[in-house]
């Protein structure tokens, strides 16, 4: 059964666009006209096919945000656990969904489901949108005859993420931005205003002001040489992006970001949030611990911390409690370590992982917010006193010259 993407309009001349399945062109032309659309414009989607690890891994064109993610976990569990079959509600959701590219992968994953494909294998034909970690859950709900539950927890464990995802977005975007427009700004003066000012001071042939003469040079070598400094840039971030591409450069540079003062104590806690997290929902989930691991160590987004993952995964395999390598690391927070602990101790690792996950997304969220109170106060006065220097470098030979005249 073929994908198509169609425009269309309803009875009432309302433009529609979205996506159909059916066996052909005439026959999503005949769905539509039953579902009350008239398609103006009608294609069939075709996979792309690219090799990954070896396997063909099929994907289709559009992305599909972390909320969508959210939203089609949270109906299929409804659905699934108000008795709705598997294919009527993979069909259900993407329909009604107002991104074609969930429609798009959802039909797709139906298509799958019906040819006698688990639902698991099928979600694991699209890594771009289901990671390992949705996969493995729906897997173990699969098998434990619980999918709408299982679903409902990757909903609720979706959103958690993106909402840790959107306050440290939220919270970082205006000070990056103000950086780069303050940058942009005492470039452009440097490079193009001072100089046509200055220009007038050093046709007087006197002796200028020592902040005048500063601005001077510095304008003059920034003029002089700003296609040098952007040369320079450019190959820095060329040679930034080769190192990182390199596994041992990248797990050098990840083990300096995550020792530094305080943006390395940030990173290190959104990085631990996520993992506890991870691994707490999974184990909930009856997902084994050293499968866990695996998928866990992998969402933190840092290599060193991987690394240690899975240097604690071969541990566990030996007979090791989790708890005594990750401390032997040096990367992981003392209170996670110790709630570790507890939880093999006690047999319930899961809920004190989710307990440390809500603590530390907790101090996540108060330190972003103190972070942001610090930056932008010190950023305004750093600009204020960038301006301050090139007004009272610009001035001061005007009073002297204006004291000369009188």
């Amino acid at each position: 059964m073929a994908v198509f993407a169609y425009r269309g309009l309803t009875p009432d001349g309302r433009a529609v666009r979205g996506v159909v399945d059916a066996d052909s062109a005439r026959g999503a032309r005949a769905r539509l006209r039953r579902d009350g659309v008239f398609p103006t414009e009608l294609r069939e989607e075709r996979p792309t096919a690219s090799g990954a690890g070896g396997g063909l891994v099929r994907r289709w064109s559009g992305r599909v945000r972390t909320t969508d993610l959210a939203v089609l976990s949270r109906q299929l569990g409804t659905l699934t656990g108000a008795g709705v079959p598997v294919v009527e509600a993979l069909g259900a959701v993407g329909e009604q969904s107002e991104r074609p590219a969930v429609s798009r992968v959802l039909s797709h994953v139906r298509d799958r489901v019906t040819q006698g494909s688990s639902l698991a294998d099928a979600l694991a034909e699209h890594p771009a949108v289901f990671p390992d970690l949705y996969v493995g859950m729906v897997r173990a709900g699969e098998a434990a005859g619980a999918l709408d539950l299982v679903l409902d927890r990757l909903a609720t464990y979706t959103e958690s993420q993106s909402r840790l995802a959107t306050r440290v977005r939220a919270a970082l975007s205006y000070p990056i931005l103000m950086s780069v427009v303050s940058a942009g700004i005492v470039t452009f003066l440097l490079a193009f205003v001072v100089p046509k000012v200055t220009k007038i001071f050093t046709e007087q042939k006197q002796e200028l002001p020592i902040p005048t003469r500063i601005l001077l040079g510095i304008s003059n070598g920034v003029a002089a040489s700003w296609w040098f400094l952007l040369l320079l840039l450019v190959a820095a971030g060329f040679a930034l992006n080769a190192a990182l591409r390199r596994p041992a450069s990248r797990l050098w540079l990840d083990r300096k970001l995550l020792a530094l003062p305080i943006v390395g104590s940030l990173v290190t806690r959104i990085a631990v949030a996520r993992f506890a997290r991870t691994l707490g929902t999974l184990i909930e989930n009856g997902i084994p611990l050293l499968a866990a691991l695996d998928v866990a160590g992998g969402v933190t987004g840092h290599p060193a911390m991987a690394a240690a993952v899975e240097d604690a995964r071969t541990a566990v395999r030996e007979g090791q409690p989790l708890a005594a390598p990750l401390r032997q690391s040096g990367l992981f927070p003392p209170l996670l370590i110790h709630m570790i602990a507890v939880g093999e101790r006690s047999g319930e690792v899961e809920a004190m992982l989710d307990k440390a996950a809500d603590s530390y997304e907790q101090e996540v969220e108060s330190s972003l917010a103190t972070l942001t109170a610090t930056l932008e106060p010190a950023m305004i006065l750093v600009m204020g006193g960038v301006m301050l220097f090139i007004v009272l470098a610009i001035l001061l030979p005007i009073f002297q010259i204006n004291a000369m005249v009188h």
